[in-house]
């Protein structure tokens, strides 16, 4: 890894990884809080170490990596999160991918990223995430969580509303979602989201021009 990483410090690039609190979960559904995977309110955890508090699991994860990179000498880095999702159905031994969870995870992720919030770690670097997935994949092969990952199903209907939909029936519901916003992102949401936005509502709108034809 050092040499990888050494390139990326040289070039001023960041770090992505693969960050999927729904599988710890999955793993080890009697040990670890659902609220604090999920990004929903609980009472969270305190790094024994570092003395860091934290409430959701996927800044953990972004933040072990962070802690991992800094020990062999590159802590400068930047850390982004390339892929998360959580799965809206799955097979019987997967514990957690339900619809209500996966319309949470989504949604508090959406809510962190409207605010441009970071980790404990680096408060102040929002942290910079892709979903994983805008459709669900029918053909893929594995478990059934593999092919239902998506907001929307591959007929173009919606997988669940993760609150994405609201934004199409009213101006006023942008500035809801944007108003506690930090200044300089009011402006520009940024990230997967604000394209996912942007397609929802024109790909809605082609939907709705396909039915009335």
């Amino acid at each position: 890894m050092a040499p990888f990483l050494k390139f990326l410090a040289q070039t001023n690039s960041p770090f992505w990884i693969n960050a999927y609190p729904y599988f710890a979960y999955k793993d080890n559904p009697t040990h670890i809080q659902l609220d604090y995977v999920l990004g929903n309110p609980n009472v969270g955890m305190v790094d024994p170490y570092t003395n860091l508090h934290y409430d959701n699991m996927l800044c953990a994860q972004v933040d072990a990596v962070m802690f991992a990179v800094a020990r062999l000498g590159f802590g400068e880095i930047e850390i982004r999160v390339s892929e998360t999702g959580w799965p809206s159905k799955g097979d019987t031994n997967e514990y957690g991918a339900s619809m209500d969870n996966a319309r949470a995870f989504n949604r508090n992720l959406l809510l962190r990223q409207l605010q441009g919030q970071g980790t404990p770690l680096r408060p102040k670097q929002r942290l910079e995430v892709y979903l994983f997935a805008l459709f669900n994949e029918d053909l893929k092969p594995g478990p059934t969580s593999e092919r239902n990952y998506g907001l929307y199903k591959p007929d173009g209907t919606m997988a669940y509303n993760v609150g994405l939909a609201t934004v199409t029936t009213s101006t006023a519901s942008v500035s809801s979602l944007t108003s506690s916003a930090p200044k300089g992102h009011k402006e520009k949401i940024g990230g997967l989201w604000y394209l996912i936005l942007l397609f929802s509502l024109a790909f809605q709108a082609l939907m709705t021009r396909a039915n009335l034809i």
